[in-house]
């Protein structure tokens, strides 16, 4: 029994440190719910990545969902993940076609939700590994219970990369179109979104051809789809 000693310690120490590890993320998460997001891991990374360009600087100012356009929420909600409203964090159709894609070798498509994307921009470091895949789903369920639709829909439009170190829909609007966030067009929004899966190639004050037809794409998805109050601001 004696002999059974120090791999009982190890195994009572390691269920403290998962312990007090889960309680921490937990207060994480609720401290976000009120407290704005002002810096992120990829932040910090692309800071570091760009140590030595002076033309490289982020811009990141925080505003609140009733001061952002309601054309920028239906155009990203149109353009990433027009399930966002009715999922509970995961679309898994979509992942189970991502999981068939990568089986027969074909092109991975993306099935990320607005919600696993504002875990993973929030609470996680840029890599590709299963491991942070796990910690980004950890994180996608616990903003889905604490902070509810509308502030993950609010922390997402002022992390999300939306251009060269143009983070969040009110610089992405000053940078691109000279005026705040709550001035954005339904058109001007939808150049952002459309280009939001490649925002360091792409610009939206200086749309390419396939930027402004995907821009008018997700455009008329707009008008297909249905928005509560709270987005509508109505």
């Amino acid at each position: 029994m004696a002999s059974r000693n120090p791999l009982l310690r190890v195994l009572r120490f390691l269920l403290k440190l998962i312990a007090a590890l889960v309680l921490l993320s937990v207060l994480w998460v609720v401290i976000h719910k009120w407290v704005p997001v002002w810096v992120t891991p990829l932040m910090i990374q692309q800071s570091i990545a760009h140590a030595g360009d002076k033309d490289y600087h982020t811009q990141s100012t925080w505003k609140s969902l009733e001061k952002i356009s309601p054309e920028m929420a239906k155009a990203v909600i149109a353009s990433e993940d027009q399930k966002f409203l009715d999922h509970d964090g995961f679309d898994r159709k979509e992942i189970r076609n991502a999981l068939e894609e990568r089986r027969k070798g074909t092109r991975i498509r993306g099935a990320s939700t607005i919600s696993q994307q504002t875990a993973k921009n929030v609470f996680c470091w840029p890599s590709r590994s299963w491991f942070r895949k796990g910690v980004e789903a950890y994180f996608t369920l616990l903003i889905e219970k604490i902070w509810g639709k509308e502030r993950i829909l609010e922390v997402y439009l002022n992390v999300a990369e939306m251009g060269n170190g143009i983070y969040g829909a009110e610089a992405a609007a000053q940078a691109h179109f000279d005026h705040g966030a709550d001035k954005l067009s339904r058109r001007e929004a939808c150049l952002i979104a459309a280009c939001l899966p490649e925002p360091r190639k792409r610009n939206a004050g200086r749309p390419s051809n396939y930027v402004s037809r995907r821009a008018g794409e997700i455009s008329r998805q707009i008008s297909n789809l249905a928005f509560p109050d709270w987005i509508t601001g109505k």
